[in-house]
């Protein structure tokens, strides 16, 4: 980057005076001044565009890592309930079971002659 301090600012002045004159001079510093200005503005959009990108996919990899999260949770509650199913039909059957082995060793064999 080019240093400038007074000293090469003065030399730069009296240069632009000797080559443009005195008339000339005023005019060409005010489209310097305003062609630098224009220069700025446009720095400054083009970095305040950039920054709000950046923000914008920060918040897409943020939103990105929440609905991942999300797809994770949703995963794990559903092996949960799942499990839980799977271990209630068990027992379930198993009370079946013993409730239809209970009903046949308490049920009393008929008799064969009317017999009580």
């Amino acid at each position: 980057m080019i240093e400038l301090n007074f000293g090469k600012l003065l030399l730069v002045a009296v240069i632009a005076l000797i080559v443009l004159g005195p008339e000339k001079l005023p005019k060409a510093a005010r489209m310097a001044g305003a062609m630098l200005r224009r220069l700025r503005l446009g720095w400054e959009s083009v970095r305040s565009e950039v920054e709000r990108e950046l923000q914008l996919e920060e918040i897409r990899r943020n939103a990105k890592e929440a609905a991942d999260h999300v797809d994770a949770l949703r995963k794990t509650a559903a092996d949960e309930v799942r499990a839980v199913r799977t271990s209630t039909s068990e027992a379930v059957a198993q009370i079946a079971d013993d409730v239809t082995m209970v009903g046949h060793r308490d049920a009393k064999p008929e008799s064969r002659d009317g017999e009580v």
